[in-house]
């Protein structure tokens, strides 16, 4: 079982509350019925198994993600990273052991989250190599065990981690920086700081800032027109069009067609006439 087999750990930041509303429509399993998918998926490698576990279990991702809504980063995102969390949790599911899925799967889903997090929650990388990455690691540990370093104690962590002590010592720094800011913080105002933020000194000539404001309130305006418009059509036409032309991978005519039990040029014909009502009805409003 591999993680492209499950498209569910897609989330998209724009249908977020869709895709919450839609994970909690599934229902959630019984002790009985949770262990007869996780046998069959056991001992049978039964993939729609697996599947009934996943989307069964998707709610539970999302509740464990809204724990880490603090560090300002994407909640779909941190969805995302918590589905994969669970496919791995599912694939690794031994119903023999005599506990729930949901108790073994919070291991997985929450050490997907960390990585995530530990991975973006700074703008300027800790650790951008597999050396770095595994030095970084180990001397937060000896850190703890050490405190501030002198250099005498670098050159015992140097020692014991087998690097030379210019790494330590650029990796301690690292550990010990902070991101700047690039705008001014109300402390900066208040306190009357001279600090100079790189906004001030950044200046993009190519770009005008009332353009890009009327910019984005035509796209904005246009979105809702196109939204209204499509309210209009049949439910059919409307996955048409949006499976057409709002979606990054587009669907095919063939692929509708099969989708629908009709041919190619049926499919043609309606999307020719489901555009024609939207260029009617966006012209109306």
């Amino acid at each position: 079982m591999t993680n492209k087999a499950y498209p569910i750990a897609a989330v998209s930041q724009d249908s977020l509350d869709s895709y919450i509303r839609s994970v909690n429509g599934y229902p959630m399993l019984t002790a009985d019925e949770e262990r007869e998918l996780a046998e069959r998926l056991h001992y049978d490698g039964e993939i729609d198994a697996a599947k009934g576990l996943i989307l069964s279990h998707l709610r539970f991702v999302v509740h464990v993600a809204r724990g880490y809504s603090g560090y300002g980063l994407p909640m779909a995102d941190l969805i995302q990273e918590g589905n994969i969390g669970l496919m791995k949790a599912v694939k690794r599911f031994n119903p023999e052991v005599g506990v729930r899925l949901v108790s073994f799967a919070v291991h997985w889903i929450k050490a997907e989250i960390h990585e995530y997090v530990l991975r973006n929650w700074r703008i300027v990388k800790v650790a951008t190599t597999k050396a770095q990455r595994k030095l970084f690691f180990n001397l937060r540990k000896s850190k703890k065990r050490l405190g501030w370093f002198n250099n005498n104690e670098v050159e015992t962590v140097a020692r014991e981690l087998g690097v030379e002590p210019s790494e330590v010592r650029e990796m301690e720094s690292r550990l010990a920086a902070q991101d700047a800011t690039f705008e001014f913080t109300a402390d900066d105002d208040d306190n009357g700081t001279s600090i100079v933020a790189p906004m001030l000194y950044l200046e993009d000539n190519s770009s005008d800032v009332a353009e890009n404001v009327e910019a984005a309130n035509w796209e904005a305006h246009t979105n809702n027109r196109l939204s209204l418009a499509l309210a209009t059509l049949d439910e059919r036409s409307q996955h048409i069009v949006r499976s057409r032309w709002l979606v990054d991978s587009k669907a095919t005519l063939q692929e509708l067609a099969e989708n629908y039990g009709v041919s190619a040029e049926r499919i043609r014909q309606l999307e020719k006439n489901a555009m024609k009502k939207l260029k009617m009805a966006v012209g109306e409003m």
